[in-house]
């Protein structure tokens, strides 16, 4: 079958290579110059600057694309554990080191808080380990048709509601810990998902699994090299990639089944099935003609956004400092009430401060850091009006990165704010898509497959299973194995 990828992004990537191990004919179009989508790279005055995800999880799902297009991932990428994996500051002077490793994180608990916060923590580790075999194998790597597809694995779903799954998250956490600070670390995933620890299901302290457990990593040469050497991968597995070649519309049939996509308003690419990692509600007001996207796409609750900083320095940061280094503020209920209930900026942000050329010193220039900070903010449903008060948060943040310690004589920099994010094609200006609220998870989130439109299937993080690169890998996978069973529903109607 011949499918045109829309995106090389990591959604559209591990699409590609796995329709290619199934032999389909793979041409992907991308839009930009180089691969990635989200996980871009600016190279400029000898720094190379990450601007997408930055923290790395689940390495095992990327060596699975690499796989599925033939290829080892040690042949295209290295990746490497961080270790300190985050160095937590909190508001009253005290800081964590957040090791990589089971045993070395419970000793480190044992020191930062007592005894009996470590053995929590084990305890703490074997509920996630449980959680997670669930999630995964029944919930999360796996094509939802129906809502009724979520009962069928009852007996996970009964697990899953003796493990607490559907209670509040932070309740959960605190169910371990008594230290607030600890209920901190283990619980600020949820932002991954777009909820505050008091509003989100404690099943998706799965993301805590992949985290704090699993590990947290980086690819050698900084976390575009992962788009870029698996782009390599597919490429050489058979995968045609057309760069700086954008989709303008996709075509359709009389019958409505997609028959291919525009590029640049003139060409025709002809196409059996088209897999789209443009963001969904995007891709529907855009490149479907026709066809309204799903209710919960126009009318759902999104993700908060970020205002993100990436900057080539002069100078080195503080010696304390790590690759990650999560600074929080001093009213922690009240910042997510404010950003996510309010729609304002937190009164005192939690920043993260990503540290890239710390541990790969080919990033940046010598005596020159690479500085990567990232606070969350509303998305464009919010109340900051961002065409007047860009300039002063940026401003704001900068003096406060400053004011941490680390270098910020600026010799290439980017800002990106919501507005900018939707300009790069993000619903309601936010990169982090549809909040993983109950009703927009699973079998409730937008489907990778829409009736009205045979043949075509989404990947990415605003359709199954959802937000961040493991989610995004697995998309990939799944989309696949949809293109797989068309091309067998549609060869059955053909014979």
């Amino acid at each position: 079958m011949r499918v045109v990828v829309i995106g090389a992004g990591l959604g559209g990537l591990s699409a590609a290579a796995h329709l290619s191990k199934a032999g389909h004919e793979v041409t992907v179009v991308e839009r930009d110059a180089i691969p990635g989508g989200r996980a871009g790279m600016i190279r400029e005055q000898g720094f190379s600057l990450d601007n997408g995800p930055t923290v790395l999880t689940m390495p095992n799902l990327l060596a699975d694309a690499f796989a599925a297009a033939g290829a080892d991932m040690a042949d295209h990428v290295t990746i490497l554990p961080v270790d300190p994996m985050y160095r937590a500051v909190y508001h009253d002077g005290s800081t964590l080191m957040v090791r990589h490793g089971r045993d070395a994180m419970a000793e480190e608990i044992r020191s930062f808080a007592n005894a009996d916060e470590a053995a929590a923590f084990e305890r703490f580790c074997d509920w996630l380990a449980k959680l997670y075999r669930v999630e995964m194998e029944h919930f999360i790597d796996v094509n939802f048709d129906s809502v009724l597809d979520l009962v069928k694995p009852w007996r996970a779903g009964l697990e899953l509601l003796r493990l607490g799954g559907f209670g509040k998250l932070d309740k959960k956490v605190a169910s371990f810990f008594s230290d607030p600070r600890l209920q901190q670390i283990f619980s600020f995933q949820s932002m991954y998902a777009g909820l505050a620890p008091y509003e989100a299901l404690a099943l998706y302290a799965v993301i805590t699994y992949m985290d704090s457990v699993e590990g947290v990593y980086v690819p050698v040469g900084g976390m575009h090299r992962m788009a870029s050497g698996l782009a390599e991968a597919v490429v050489e597995s058979g995968v045609t990639i057309r760069y700086e070649s954008p989709a303008t519309r996709i075509l359709r049939s009389g019958s409505g089944a997609v028959s291919g996509v525009e590029l640049g308003g003139d060409e025709r690419l002809a196409a059996d099935a088209v897999v789209c990692n443009v963001d969904l509600p995007v891709a529907y007001r855009t490149l479907v003609g026709g066809v309204e996207a799903p209710r919960v796409a126009r009318r759902g609750k999104y993700s908060p956004s970020c205002l993100l900083w990436v900057a080539g320095v002069r100078g080195t940061p503080p010696p304390e400092a790590t690759h990650h280094n999560i600074h929080f503020g001093a009213d922690w209920k009240g910042s997510f009430e404010a950003l996510i209930s309010d729609g304002s900026r937190m009164p005192d942000p939690s920043i993260l401060v990503t540290l890239h050329s710390l541990d790969d010193a080919s990033l940046a220039p010598d005596g020159c850091s690479s500085i990567y900070v990232l606070e969350p903010t509303p998305n464009l449903d919010g109340r900051i009006d961002w065409s007047a008060e860009r300039e002063r948060i940026a401003a704001d943040l900068r003096e406060r990165v400053a004011g941490l310690g680390y270098p910020t004589d600026v010799v290439v920099e980017r800002v990106y704010d919501p507005l900018d994010w939707e300009a790069m094609g993000m619903e309601r200006g936010t990169p982090f898509a549809l909040a993983h609220t109950f009703r927009q998870t699973g079998p409730f989130r937008p489907n990778n497959v829409d009736d009205r439109v045979p043949g075509l299937v989404f990947t990415g993080s605003s359709t199954l299973p959802g937000v961040g690169v493991p989610m995004v890998l697995i998309s990939g996978k799944l989309a696949a194995a949809r293109v797989d069973r068309y091309a067998r529903d549609t060869a059955i109607v053909r014979w």
